[in-house]
């Protein structure tokens, strides 16, 4: 067993490294598929009552994403630079697979988790997805995982975050985005290895259609008026949306906003207030500029 370990690892590393070539960054995984290294910061073992050793409780600290430059972060320490790579293997000889972190640049990975252990049919419910909504999948990268479903590799737009969820698209459909992780191909679990789709090793993640990317992003919440109502123009709900966007959702609710401007025919006239209301959340000129740009691209209009 320890052979088989020690290949598995010497495999999860191997492609680990070649994911890294293609712009990937990765982290290992140990055979339950979670990040193979523990934290740094787990809490000391504190004495039961008063001592000498007791601990005295403190303030609550901020979480650590890798800051303090100790591995054990999750996908924090996702990485392409193969010398930091092999560190954290070296740092993990139990690791028998890879994870891939979506969000991050240039790919931007966003992972579609079609399930199969639920009981319920998750491709259906996608091509159900897609009539109704008016999108195709493209060609793309797909994953078999081991209980027989599939992860499909798309990419997103720059500046906007795509969140996990679990089932909120459609049942047995899971979602990866920001923050979180797909499995990488030739990785082994516990339940078996997975493994790419004949005929997609040699493709990129596709981009992914926009019409399915809206449904990907969190829903608008309504912003309540403290006063009456102000006169409403075209676009006046979407500028509003902007405007009440808080740090951390500025760029992923500007772009949505633009999209939908677009797909309505008002775009072009509707570009210089969401850039106003952008730059009043925070956003420079540039940043919102290359989102607004971005959703008239994802929408077929030229910027």
């Amino acid at each position: 067993m320890a052979t088989l370990d020690r290949q598995a690892t010497s495999l999860a590393l191997a492609h680990a490294l070649s994911a890294a070539e293609r712009g990937l960054a990765v982290i290992p995984l140990s055979r339950t598929k979670l990040p193979a290294l523990p934290s740094p910061h787990r809490a000391p073992h504190r004495s039961p009552g008063p001592g000498p050793h007791a601990e005295a409780p403190g303030p609550a600290r901020p979480p650590c994403h890798g800051e303090c430059g100790r591995p054990g972060h999750g996908v924090h320490d996702a990485s392409t630079d193969p010398v930091r790579i092999r560190e954290l293997f070296a740092a993990a000889p139990w690791a028998t697979g890879y994870g891939i972190a979506c969000g991050l640049p240039p790919h931007h990975l966003i992972g579609i988790d079609l399930d199969t252990t639920s009981g319920t049919d998750s491709s259906a419910a996608l091509r159900e997805l897609a009539l109704r909504h008016l999108f195709t999948i493209p060609p793309t990268v797909v994953v078999r995982t081991p209980s027989g479903g599939r992860h499909l590799w798309l990419s997103g737009p720059p500046g906007v975050a795509v969140p996990n969820s679990a089932g909120r698209l459609a049942p047995g459909i899971d979602v990866r985005g920001a923050g979180g992780y797909l499995v990488g191909p030739g990785s082994r679990t516990r339940h078996g290895v997975y493994t790419v789709a004949p005929g997609t090793a040699h493709l990129a993640p596709a981009p992914c259609p926009p019409a399915l990317l809206r449904l990907l992003l969190p829903p608008p919440r309504p912003r309540r008026s403290a006063g009456p109502a102000a006169p409403c123009g075209p676009g006046h709900g979407l500028v509003q949306f902007v405007l009440s966007a808080h740090e951390g959702q500025r760029n992923t609710r500007l772009f949505w906003a633009a999209c939908r401007a677009y797909e309505d025919g008002i775009g072009p006239g509707l570009a210089e207030p969401l850039l106003r209301a952008a730059r009043r959340t925070g956003l420079t000129e540039a940043e919102a500029r290359a989102t607004i740009a971005s959703a008239a691209r994802m929408t077929g209009h030229r910027p």
